[in-house]
């Protein structure tokens, strides 16, 4: 037990304050005050001798005042000692655009390089937009990065000025070993909300990705988790600063499961056993003909190897392999709709970091046809179009320009990206989707990013009813003629 002597201190003070005389309007004469400073140091000195006298009594340890506690700094300290901030993790984790199904990695490497220190660690993202789109065929606007388009944008122009998407992310360490996720998302662009994005039902927050984790890389390379989290199916990520590819909006899963992975230097090896059924996004597995998720019948697995070169200069090479992909429905194709018999799909990915400028390039096919690409009804002219399995490919680069920033990133880079979608047979009104963009970006800091873009989109084949079924006459919304010009700013700004 220890005392500190800032008690006594406290205790003559008091007992100071309690015989000083209320004001009045003659001031005390010096004699008077001199025999009030003895009065209260004799008081002082009995009240020691009896503080001495507990310590001895009591075998009280002495600590000196120097060393007591300091209240007010012990408060502060236990705030934020349990929650924390880290601007450049943040703006990694809640990225839409780079490292996009490697989300546990990041935060696995992030605690082992001591940034998620305490028990909590708040994040959080915005994204703000604005821009000018031209079409050459009214209301089919073939830009992916929002949806539905027949609900949002009408005639032959459009303009928005807008948030795209707002996130919080809570990312929690309950061991050594166990710790957690959990990420909010507000999206009233892209989510499966009917209406225009005024919509209430475009404008709610969902719990987009969660997950408990096993996993401390300072002790062990092996890592698991169960949770809603991205599955690890080719690389899908962009090197344009805001809009994703083709290869993300054809492939990039989303769903319930248990990954499991392996990661060092050079290696990252993973897998993940899928919930069956149609999943959040590009992951579905027939169970017993139907939509309904009731079994692990679904699985998807990945491999990467880095080659380390000179410097920072380094080759990643991988390639995946996912059992259910989305492209397994009939026609007429809805989105989310069972299948007959699951469509695996295969990709392989590589990326070239070299002295400033970094490459990337992804290739991602289905295994057999996707069955609603052709139509059925040999009365309908469409149906001279053959089932055709769905492919996506991207290549693109960019060049960081001015200094390097705290979190590793260049001040500044242009970017120039293309990337395909392949839905049909060649001459199919759903035939393809092609996207080029080319970027401008500039970090004003690591965390926050101004942005613009310039887009191309050739061809307008939206997943749901791709290639008819939604109209009497057996016609299809789909036209591989349709171009979509699109002028874009914007901010990401995280902490």
């Amino acid at each position: 037990m220890t005392i500190n002597y800032r008690l006594a201190s406290g205790v003559a003070l008091v007992a100071m304050l309690a015989s000083m005389p209320q004001a009045s309007a003659e001031a005390p004469s010096n004699e008077e005050l001199l025999s009030r400073i003895e009065k209260l140091e004799a008081q002082n000195a009995a009240l020691m001798a009896r503080l001495e006298d507990v310590i001895e009594d009591r075998d009280i340890e002495r600590v000196p005042a120097s060393e007591g506690p300091d209240l007010a700094t012990e408060t502060l300290a236990s705030q934020t000692g349990f929650v924390s901030t880290d601007a450049a993790y943040g703006f990694d984790v809640l990225d839409a655009a780079e490292q996009v199904n490697k989300k546990p990695i990041i935060q696995l490497e992030a605690r082992a390089d001591d940034r998620l220190a305490t028990p909590l660690t708040l994040s959080g993202s915005i994204v703000a937009i604005a821009n000018y789109q031209e079409s050459n065929r009214p209301s089919k606007f073939g830009y992916l990065m929002r949806n539905p388009t027949s609900a949002n944008q009408i005639g032959d122009e459009v303009s928005e000025a807008l948030i795209h998407s707002a996130q919080l992310g809570f990312t929690a360490n309950f061991s050594d070993w166990l710790s957690g996720y959990a990420e909010i998302l507000y999206n009233p662009q892209q989510n499966f909300g009917s209406g225009t994005i005024a919509d209430l039902e475009r404008n709610q927050l969902v719990m987009q990705r969660a997950w408990v984790m096993l996993g401390n890389l300072d002790e062990s390379p092996l890592y698991a988790l169960i949770g809603k989290v991205d599955t690890p199916f080719g690389l899908n990520d962009t090197v344009s600063p805001f809009t994703n590819s083709t290869s993300w909006h054809s492939f990039a899963g989303l769903a319930y499961g248990a990954q499991f992975g392996y990661v060092d230097e050079n290696w990252m090896i993973r897998a993940m056993a899928i919930q069956g059924g149609a999943q959040f996004r590009a992951a579905n597995a027939p169970v017993e003909g139907t939509d309904v998720p009731s079994r692990l019948n679904n699985f998807a697995v990945d491999a990467n190897y880095t080659f380390h070169m000179d410097g920072e200069n380094q080759l990643m090479l991988g390639a995946s392999y996912e059992h259910g992909s989305p492209y397994c429905q009939s026609y007429p194709v809805f989105h989310l709709n069972p299948c007959d018999e699951n469509n695996p799909a295969w990709a392989a990915y590589g990326r070239l970091d070299l002295a400033g400028l970094e490459l990337l390039g992804e290739f991602a096919e289905t295994t057999d046809v996707w069955p609603g690409s052709a139509v059925p009804d040999p009365t309908n002219p469409l149906s001279v179009y053959e089932a055709q399995k769905t492919r996506s490919w991207t290549v693109g680069g960019r060049y960081g320009l001015g200094g390097t920033l705290l979190s590793g990133k260049r001040d500044s880079y242009i970017s120039l990206e293309f990337s395909k979608f392949r839905a049909g047979d060649d001459g199919a009104p759903w035939e393809r989707q092609n996207q080029v963009v080319l970027g401008y970006s500039k970090h004003l800091i690591d965390n926050v990013n101004l942005f613009g873009e310039v887009i191309r989109a050739d061809g307008f084949a939206p997943l749901n009813f791709v290639s008819g079924g939604n109209f009497p006459d057996g016609s299809t919304w789909s036209d591989k003629d349709a171009k979509t010009d699109v002028l874009l700013v914007g901010i990401h700004s995280a902490f």
